[in-house]
């Protein structure tokens, strides 16, 4: 009785040396493989506190147009807000680390803001849950969104002056 015939021994170990091969080539790839650093150079910050300024723009005109859209506006605005914040995180990832640290401060007041800003979405369904219609409900957040979101973009600016953000 034969366990492995002659003829079949090569080409199981070519199959072998090729699996070998492509497992070893997949190491290697993904070991090389480096995770996305956004570029901290003053091109890539004036772009991106540009796209940071651009969607405050466009919340600020969803807090204009919600009302109107009492059903989905709600939504709508948390949807924009979001976008707000996440545009500002990537702003922050392009500043230098003598930027991060010297605007430490402004930055932590900058997220407290947002945090700040956020919070008129708990009080409208806190004045929903109190009893008051949805569109008054609405019209007030939208109202305190506007012209926090303004402040608050105000201040961004004042703090990327300072920083020289996009020098």
């Amino acid at each position: 009785m034969k366990l492995i015939s002659n003829k079949l021994t090569p080409p199981l170990g070519l199959a072998l040396s090729v699996i070998l091969a492509v497992l070893w080539a997949s190491v290697l790839y993904a070991q090389t493989q480096w995770p996305f650093v956004p570029p901290t150079n003053p091109m890539a910050q004036r772009n991106s506190l540009n796209l940071v300024l651009n969607q405050v723009n466009w919340f600020q005109n969803a807090t204009r147009t919600a009302s109107a859209n009492t059903g989905g506006g709600y939504g709508m605005l948390v949807q924009q807000f979001q976008a707000v914040r996440n545009q500002y995180s990537g702003l922050k990832s392009t500043l230098t680390s003598q930027q991060l640290a010297a605007g430490a401060n402004q930055l932590a007041e900058l997220d407290a803001g947002l945090d700040i800003i956020q919070e008129a979405f708990t009080d409208y369904r806190t004045a929903l849950a109190n009893g008051q219609s949805s569109s008054t409900a609405l019209a007030n957040m939208c109202q305190v969104l506007n012209e926090a979101s303004r402040v608050w973009a105000q201040e961004l600016k004042q703090d990327c002056r300072q920083l020289r953000v996009g020098w």
